[in-house]
C-alpha cells in the first residue's frame, strides 16, 4: 500500500472516529434517546462529503450496534438515530429482514462484524459464514449472481441462529 493512501485512510478513519464520538455525545444529550441532524449540516461541519457521513452510519450505528437510522435524503435530507436495546434474537431477525435479495462481500463483512462485536453472533460462526461468501469460494458461481447467493447464505445461516 502507498503511503498516500495510507495517509488517506488515516485520514478518513480520524474524520469517521470525530464524526461518530459527535453524534454519540449529542444522543447521550438527546431526550428519549432519539436524535435528529441534517446530513449536509454534518458534512459541512465536519469539511466532509455526504458519503462519508453514510458511512459512520452504516458503520456505526447499526442495528447491531444498538440504533436504528432512518435516513431522507435531498436538499432538506435528515438522518434520525435511535437508541434501542434489542435482545440477540431480536438483533438476528431484523439483520435477517433487512439483508435483501442481495449482497456484496464488503456489507457481509460489516454485518458480521457487528454481530459479533455485540455478541450476537459467535466469532468463530462469523469467520466461518465470511470464509464462505468470499469470491474465491463462489468462484463456481456466474458472477451477477454471487450477491444473490450471499444474501440467501447470511439469512439462512441467521435463521438457524436464531432457532
Amino acid at each position: 500500500m502507498s503511503e498516500l493512501t495510507e495517509e488517506k485512510e488515516a485520514v478518513q478513519v480520524g474524520i469517521s472516529d470525530l464524526i461518530a464520538s459527535f453524534l454519540q455525545e449529542s444522543l447521550n444529550e438527546a431526550d428519549g434517546g432519539v436524535l435528529e441532524v441534517q446530513r449536509s449540516d454534518l458534512a459541512q461541519r465536519f469539511n466532509c462529503v455526504p458519503s462519508q457521513i453514510n458511512y459512520v452510519m452504516s458503520t456505526r450505528f447499526s442495528p447491531e450496534h444498538g440504533y436504528i437510522v432512518e435516513s431522507r435524503r435531498g436538499g432538506n435530507g435528515y438522518i434520525r438515530i435511535t437508541r434501542v436495546r434489542m435482545n440477540r434474537q431480536t438483533l438476528l431477525m431484523h439483520v435477517i429482514n433487512s439483508v435483501g435479495d442481495r449482497l456484496d462481500f464488503p456489507s457481509a463483512r460489516a454485518i458480521l462484524s457487528n454481530l459479533v462485536s455485540s455478541g450476537a453472533l459467535e466469532g468463530s460462526v462469523g469467520e466461518t459464514l465470511l470464509t464462505c461468501m468470499d469470491d474465491r469460494v463462489l468462484v463456481a458461481v456466474p458472477r451477477e449472481l454471487r450477491d444473490s447467493v450471499r444474501a440467501e447464505m447470511m439469512k439462512q445461516v441467521l435463521i438457524h441462529q436464531v432457532e
